[in-house]
């Protein structure tokens, strides 16, 4: 009965808010990139990973430490396959990828997740794709290859393998997108990040204190402002913004969760612009085919 009332207050909502929370959503991991790209100013790419993962779950271990004994084996070990594919795996992805390419071209690939996350759906979670969802999925994604035919800084040429682990990654969130869906909406979102989070953050933290070179580190003058950043990037752009997005996911589909990355490569292209990354009309084709496929796959 108790499960039942969750549901239906999950359910219940004014329409506008799962557009706020995906609009918040896309500033918040918009700008996650750049976080990263000052982060690794100071710190190696598996400092990034690692602190990011360590920031987070040491942020949410007051609330999340009490619910454990909460959860069955069978929540407790979907939580923890939530922990690896949404979280632990695509933060040292991301920053290993951003040693050889661009913050806003990651951001422009990190685009694909709304396509592996139907693609998964259908094959493994008996998702139906319709013509709208195809239609809009397929006008977004053209507008990534805009953007990244059109240039960040990096040509079409430059592209080269790291821009597969980005894809790893979105591989790993459109998974992640159809477990939260499919398994776990009896959970209260704040419970879904913090106990996923929960069982990476010690692996995360054995890993940064001690297979790295974080303790000489982080004593660097040069140190402060990278290490505000990645906390910042753990805390906001990954603790909160996990909540927030789990959120999502159980109010809305996991499509319509998955397209706030049609509009972080918007923020992420943005914030390279103000890093001293050049702009192009492709940029402004790029972004209005990106927020009409939102429209269209997202349309009743």
């Amino acid at each position: 009965m108790k499960q039942a009332l969750r549901k239906e207050r999950f359910k219940v909502s004014p329409q506008w808010l799962p557009w706020l929370i995906l609009a918040v959503l896309a500033l918040v991991w918009g700008s996650s990139f750049i976080l990263i790209k000052k982060g690794l100013n100071a710190f190696s790419a598996g400092e990034v990973g690692a602190l990011r993962i360590v920031s987070a779950a040491a942020f949410l271990l007051p609330i999340a430490a009490p619910k454990v004994a909460k959860l069955t084996h069978r929540q407790l070990l979907i939580l923890l396959i939530i922990g690896f594919v949404g979280s632990f795996i695509p933060a040292f992805l991301f920053a290993f990828a951003q040693t050889s390419i661009s913050s806003s071209l990651t951001g422009i690939l990190n685009a694909l997740t709304p396509l592996c996350t139907l693609l998964l759906g259908a094959a493994f979670f008996g998702q139906a794709i319709t013509t709208k969802s195809g239609m809009g999925l397929g006008i977004g994604f053209i507008g990534s290859l805009i953007l990244i035919l059109g240039g960040t800084g990096n040509s079409l040429g430059e592209i080269n393998l790291y821009a597969l682990l980005v894809i790893g990654a979105t591989i790993c969130y459109g998974l992640n997108l159809n477990i939260i869906k499919n398994y776990t909406p009896e959970l209260h979102p704040v419970v879904i990040t913090g106990v996923s989070l929960l069982f990476v953050g010690p692996l995360a933290a054995a890993y940064l204190f001690g297979l790295t070179d974080f303790a000489e580190h982080v004593q660097q003058p040069e140190a402060l402002w990278p290490l505000l950043a990645l906390v910042a990037l753990g805390v906001i752009g990954t603790a909160l913004a996990l909540i927030l997005f789990n959120k999502l996911v159980q109010m809305q589909t996991a499509v319509f969760a998955s397209s706030v990355t049609y509009i972080i490569p918007i923020v992420a292209v943005v914030w390279g612009v103000l890093d001293g990354e050049a702009l192009s009309i492709y940029h402004f084709l790029g972004m209005g085919a990106i927020l009409c496929g939102v429209y269209v796959a997202n349309r009743h």
